[in-house]
């Protein structure tokens, strides 16, 4: 078993912060599909935007409210919230698989996600994802090249590739 590694000496003078670059980084050809389902999740929605979800175990059951800036009283739970908890829990699994893969120690790394809506040009509506990630033991060079990794084998990110703007900042 390879060492675990830990970057940057505390106290050392952080090296200039690489840009991280959204696109395609799989090889032309290569399928994102799944190969095989290897767990599936089911949820119901009640009522749309103004209603509730639950999921088939019971484990979810929350009130939905549009948030007051689409109209609605900003009481309950957003889709937007939903989507943007399944995307930095799953984007940040995916950056410690990486990170692990790679013989780093990934400890107190964090994943926040802040998803956007708002009108398309086709009168509907489109989405749109900004990733914070924080990997504070690492250096910014490294770190950046994790992030790209992780953004190729989340089963989030490769949903979306494409279809949404997504955006990736280390913070």
């Amino acid at each position: 078993m390879r060492p675990v590694r830990r970057a940057a000496q505390p106290g050392a003078r952080p090296p200039r912060r690489p840009a991280l670059e959204e696109g395609a980084p799989h090889v032309a050809g290569e399928s994102t599909k799944p190969t095989r389902i290897t767990y599936a999740a089911e949820a119901t929605a009640h009522g749309g935007r103004n209603g509730w979800v639950t999921s088939d175990d019971h484990r979810i059951d929350l009130m939905l409210t549009p948030p007051r800036a689409l109209g609605g009283s900003g009481e309950g739970t957003t889709p937007e919230q939903l989507f943007a908890a399944g995307y930095s829990a799953c984007f940040h699994t995916a950056l410690i698989i990486v990170g692990r893969r790679m013989g780093y120690d990934l400890t107190g790394s964090t994943v926040r996600a802040r998803v956007g809506i708002g009108p398309n040009e086709t009168d509907g509506y489109g989405l749109a994802v900004a990733l914070s990630i924080s990997i504070p033991l690492l250096d910014q060079e490294l770190a950046a090249e994790i992030v790209q990794r992780a953004h190729r084998i989340c089963p989030y990110s490769n949903a979306t590739r494409g279809n949404i703007d997504v955006s990736l900042a280390l913070a």
